[in-house]
C-alpha cells in the first residue's frame, strides 16, 4: 500500500496554504493509497515530520510552503539511507528550486500538473553540518539578503532584496578570502561570493545559466571588485549571465571548497537558502543526485 505525507505551512505565501491544501491532498489521493497531512507550526517541524516519515519508510514526502520549508523538508531526508521521492507545491516568495526544476510557481497549477511518473535526480549541497538547495551567499549581497524581513518580503517579493541590496551597495564591504577548491589553493579579493547549485538565485534564471539540478557540480562567482565602482561595473554582468565572459567576474565549477576570511579575527555570516547561516569559516561540497524529486 503506497503512503504519502503532505506537510504544510498554514502561514505560506499569505496563508494562502490552506485554500490549496484541500486540493493537494484530492489530487494525492489519486496517487497514493493512504495521505497523511501534517501542518508546521515552528520550525524545524517540516524536517522533522519528513525525517519520521522516511524512518517509518513512507513512499513519498510532499511540502506545500514557501522556500524555507521546502529546504526543511529535503534537509529532514538528506541524512537518511532511505531517502522517500520528494514533491512540493510552492508557495514562497521567490521559488528557485521550482524555477530550477520547471515546476509551475501558482501553486493550484502545480497541484494540477503533478505527474508522479516524472522523476528527476537532485544534486543537494553541504555546507559544514547544514544541507542547501540552491545558493550560499557570502558578503555584500548576502548582507543585504539577511536584511530584509519577512514583512518587505510578503510586500515587495524578490523586489525587497533589490531595495536592500541598493542600500547596502553604498556601504559595500570588500574582503579577502582565502579559497580551497577541490584541493587547490587561493587568495582573492572580492564583496560578493556566490556558489550555487541550480540555475536560479533569487528568482533570477540568468545568473548561472549552465548548472543544472543534477550536474554533479556547484557553481561559483564572484564579483573582482576592489571599490564601489567595481561593483557597479560588475553588478550587471552578475544579474545578466555573464559571468563566464566578463573581466568582471570569475566563475568556476567544483566539487568541495572551503572558504575563509584572511584575517583570523574578522567575523562573517554566510546566508544560505536565503536564511543567516554559519560565520566562515565554511566547508562546502555537492552531494550528487542524493534525492529523487517529482518534476
Amino acid at each position: 500500500m503506497s503512503k504519502v505525507l503532505l506537510i504544510v505551512n498554514p502561514s505560506s505565501g499569505g496563508e494562502k496554504a490552506k485554500s490549496y491544501e484541500d486540493l493537494a491532498r484530492e489530487k494525492l489521493a489519486e496517487c497514493f493509497d493512504e495521505v497523511v497531512v501534517k501542518h508546521t507550526e515552528k520550525g524545524g517541524d517540516a524536517a522533522a515530520f519528513a525525517k519520521q516519515a522516511a524512518e517509518d519508510h513512507y513512499d513519498s514526502v510532499f511540502v506545500m510552503g514557501g522556500d524555507g520549508t521546502v529546504n526543511e523538508g529535503i534537509s529532514g531526508l538528506a541524512e537518511l539511507d532511505y531517502r522517500p521521492t520528494f514533491g512540493f507545491f510552492p508557495l514562497g516568495t521567490v521559488n528557485d528550486l521550482a524555477r530550477a526544476l520547471g515546476i509551475p510557481l501558482d501553486a493550484e497549477e502545480a497541484i494540477q500538473n503533478l505527474d508522479i511518473n516524472k522523476v528527476k535526480p537532485l544534486d543537494i549541497g553541504k555546507i559544514n553540518d547544514q544541507y542547501f538547495m540552491n545558493v550560499v551567499a557570502i558578503g555584500t549581497i548576502p548582507e543585504s539578503i539577511n536584511n530584509v524581513d519577512s514583512e518587505d518580503k510578503t510586500k515587495w517579493g524578490k523586489f525587497a532584496y533589490f531595495i536592500s541590496g541598493f542600500k547596502q551597495l553604498m556601504d559595500t564591504s570588500f574582503y579577502e578570502f582565502h579559497l580551497k577548491i577541490d584541493g587547490e589553493e587561493r587568495t582573492i579579493k572580492s564583496s560578493t561570493l556566490l556558489i550555487g547549485s541550480t540555475n536560479s538565485i533569487g528568482g533570477f534564471e540568468s545568473i548561472l545559466p549552465e548548472a543544472t539540478v543534477n550536474d554533479g557540480l556547484l557553481h561559483l562567482l564572484y564579483l573582482k571588485d576592489k571599490n564601489l565602482l567595481d561593483t557597479l561595473v560588475s553588478v550587471p554582468d552578475l544579474i545578466s549571465g555573464n559571468g563566464e565572459e566578463s573581466d568582471n567576474i570569475e566563475y568556476l565549477t567544483f566539487k568541495e571548497i572551503t572558504v575563509e576570511l584572511a584575517d583570523d579575527k574578522a567575523e562573517l555570516s554566510v546566508n544560505v537558502d536565503g536564511d543567516e547561516g554559519d560565520q566562515l569559516p565554511v566547508t562546502i561540497r555537492v552531494l550528487p543526485s542524493h534525492l529523487n524529486v517529482y518534476c
